[in-house]
């Protein structure tokens, strides 16, 4: 089986490789994609060298599945070509996420949607994925009617260059920067660009794509997303109101229950999820689970994962496991 990874030279790039080995996934050829600048460069995994190539090259192998995470300018360009050539495509960017014809996947959620005619899957943004393997187990139980979100987001979720801001901070060296302002012992409350409506397009994400992977076009959402100085997870602090009453044993019993989710609530030993202990780990925790009292029907929850494991690579992977569970791929 050939795996191509596109963007492999990048974190989620980086992370995609090292969760194909550390999951046993079943390749027998990997082949590395990577802007230009890094065509010919070498890569050790796991004492085999690996030379990165370019996209055209990539393309003609036919790789079984390609895992795409470079960009959605690139993907726009390329998922189509690979595609065409028959290889299943699972896109990180945000490129397809909200085509109609596209499908939008967590596999613990909709994976059994997958079909033998989906050439390019959608991986839901980072936040997106974290926040519904929460909610999904309840909103199957409840019905969830509106959920109000704010984020606190990993430099790392914007990559490298924000990686080296912080520390470069850190040490008090005037270096590149990835954000409009420092981010060292600040708090930003700006995920990527402004929209029309006042929103960014992280807290957009957060709106659309819960929409669509519920398949609940109607369900009220509102999101703040916030970068914070943190390396090793996003945070998010979620206050969901649903349609049926619950009791608190209920909800932390469906949570306890849900695949991908790990419950962490134990506040009176200062016990909760928090980044540091969720960094390179594929759950999904979920802690201060307390009933909104302003409410009725309302519920507060924390949530905690690593946004480079399960809220991009892990996610991915999955979805290519399950190409492989339905058969799709051999």
């Amino acid at each position: 089986m050939k795996i191509a990874i596109v963007g492999a030279t990048g974190l989620v790039g980086t992370e995609m490789i090292n969760g194909l080995i550390r999951r046993n996934f079943p390749f027998t050829e990997l082949l590395l994609v990577a802007s230009e600048k890094s065509v010919g460069k070498k890569i050790n995994i796991h004492g085999k060298e690996h030379t990165i190539i370019r996209m055209e090259e990539a393309i003609a192998a036919k790789a079984d599945i390609a895992l795409f995470s470079a960009g959605g300018s690139t993907s726009l360009e390329y998922a189509e070509k690979f595609a065409k050539a028959g290889t299943r495509v699972i896109d990180n960017s945000s490129a397809w996420r909200m085509d109609p014809n596209k499908k939008l996947i967590i596999p613990e959620i909709n994976g059994d949607s997958l079909t033998a005619k989906d050439f390019i899957i959608a991986n839901p943004n980072c936040s997106t994925i974290q926040m519904l393997v929460a909610l999904a187990p309840l909103h199957q139980r409840f019905h969830i009617n509106r959920l109000i979100v704010s984020t606190y987001q990993s430099i790392t979720g914007t990559g490298v260059k924000a990686v080296q801001q912080l520390e470069d901070e850190i040490k008090g060296i005037d270096g590149e920067k990835a954000y409009p302002h420092p981010i060292h012992k600040n708090c930003i409350p700006q995920c990527d660009d402004f929209t029309e409506n006042g929103y960014t397009k992280e807290e957009m994400k957060l709106v659309n794509e819960s929409q669509k992977i519920l398949a609940e076009p109607n369900l009220k959402v509102s999101a703040t997303a916030v970068r914070v100085p943190v390396v090793g997870g996003h945070s998010e602090s979620i206050n969901v109101s649903f349609d049926k009453p619950f009791k608190l044993n209920d909800i932390k019993s469906i949570l306890e229950e849900a695949a991908g989710v790990q419950v962490v609530d134990d506040p009176s030993n200062n016990i909760y999820p928090m980044p540091i202990n969720s960094h390179q780990k594929d759950e999904v925790f979920v802690g201060r689970i307390r009933e909104d009292f302003s409410f009725p029907n309302s519920l507060n929850l924390w949530v905690v994962a690593d946004n480079l494991r399960k809220g991009a690579a892990t996610n991915a992977i999955q979805i290519a496991e399950k190409l492989i569970e339905k058969n799709f791929v051999k």
